[in-house]
């Protein structure tokens, strides 16, 4: 069984001031799986009176985050998780509030085993967003990186 990392909600509140001014909600948070949610808000519609596709991919981005903070808190000290890549498939027009269900696809022993063999590791978390009705919307993947901190440089928030 994942630990539990329900800290991460408030966490990602505080380090991302977009989750706050979005909307964005948190429901079951481990070290291996993230859920997001973002109530339906028409300020936040397209041309067709869905959710615009950035508000998506910024959901979906989101919930990647949170698994990964979850699974690399331990590395905070020497590394900084940043986005390398990633890649969104739009489905079908969601309606309604919004569901990312985030799933780290490596397991963090790996992953922070090369961290600290001192190579920078990737690691990919797969995005299935549904919408009100539970009809799947968009798929993405986000490649993640642990960064080593140099020295000099602040810690991270």
């Amino acid at each position: 069984m994942a630990d539990d990392a329900s800290w991460v909600a408030e966490a990602m509140r505080t380090a991302v001031p977009w989750v706050t001014a979005a909307g964005v909600e948190f429901g079951e948070i481990t070290t291996e799986r993230a859920v997001a949610v973002l109530p339906d808000r028409s300020d936040q519609h397209n041309h067709v009176g869905g959710p615009h596709a950035a508000v998506i991919f910024g959901l979906g981005e989101t919930a990647s985050g949170a698994v990964g903070l979850a699974a690399f808190a331990s590395a905070g000290a020497v590394a900084t998780p940043l986005v390398v890549r990633s890649e969104i498939g739009y489905v079908r027009l969601a309606k309604g509030d919004l569901r990312a269900e985030a799933i780290l696809t490596r397991p963090a022993d790996e992953v922070l085993a090369e961290l600290h063999g001192g190579t920078r590791p990737e690691f990919a978390v797969d995005v299935v967003i549904t919408d009100g009705s539970g009809r799947e919307t968009s798929r993405m993947t986000v490649v993640w990186t642990l960064r080593p901190n140099r020295a000099d440089a602040p810690a991270p928030v």
